[in-house]
């Protein structure tokens, strides 16, 4: 049977790779991203595109009402939107402190309260027994990002998925995160990663190779298969073994 599948960030990397595996199935993907023509350009089968900032309490009660419009229920919800903040404007002015200030609450807004807010908003929505919310973190919430505000950011979903799947475990939906190491082929890195610092980030796993959307994906559509029903309040990680989970 067809499922309805929510994916924040769907336009690209991770969550496009993840619409597409679903896609494979014969689900229907619902695509949510802050940018209309990436999303129309996806060219994922059978997809509905909405464009919205989902840390924007009014957009994200705008994503609620056209998925009761046109999906009704919610079988799996994926959060794959994130990011450092490429695309925000800079901080205004040369105070180093306001330049911090700017770069947590970038993060926090990206991360975490667009993950919150959408799944609050969507919540009634699960399907149940059956239903799945799924949270993309990150390996730097296990070993930190350099300037700590996205590895911050992205380890505030571990509790929060945490208790969200004893909140919902009665009506039989679970809630998982996936934490992936280096992914090549996203635009988390911008246009080009410099070449020593992937060779470093490839020769931290014990596989030798970059991981790929795909990787991500194909976890994500396991949890979110029958097969996983007893698998909640877990993060699993996806990064080659640069990270050993614990």
């Amino acid at each position: 049977m067809s499922r309805n599948i929510v994916i924040s960030g769907g336009g690209t990397g991770i969550g496009l790779a993840a619409a597409r595996a679903f896609a494979a199935d014969g689900d229907r993907a619902l695509l949510l991203g802050r940018r209309a023509g990436v999303l129309e350009k996806a060219g994922v089968p059978g997809a509905l595109t909405y464009a919205a900032d989902l840390s924007d309490t009014a957009q994200v009660r705008g994503v609620a009402g056209f998925v009761a419009r046109e999906l009704g229920t919610v079988d799996v919800l994926v959060h794959s939107a994130g990011g450092t903040g490429q695309l925000e404007p800079p901080a205004s002015g040369d105070d180093p402190l306001d330049a911090v200030a700017h770069a947590w609450t970038v993060n926090f807004r990206l991360n975490l309260l667009s993950a919150a807010l959408l799944t609050e908003a969507l919540k009634d929505r699960l399907a149940e027994p059956g239903g799945r919310v799924l949270f993309v973190s990150s390996i730097a919430a296990y070993r930190g990002s350099g300037s700590g505000a996205y590895a911050a950011a992205k380890a505030g979903l571990h509790p929060y998925a945490h208790d969200l799947a004893r909140e919902l475990g009665p009506r039989g939906i679970t809630v998982n995160v996936v934490a992936p190491g280096y992914i090549e082929d996203t635009e988390f890195f911008g246009p080009a990663i410099d070449p020593a610092r992937r060779a470093r980030l490839v020769a931290d796993t014990s596989n030798g190779r970059a991981g790929t959307p795909g990787d991500v994906a194909g976890t994500l559509h396991w949890l979110a298969s029958p097969g996983a029903g007893h698998v909640t309040s877990q993060i699993v990680q996806v990064n080659g073994g640069a990270e050993r989970g614990r």
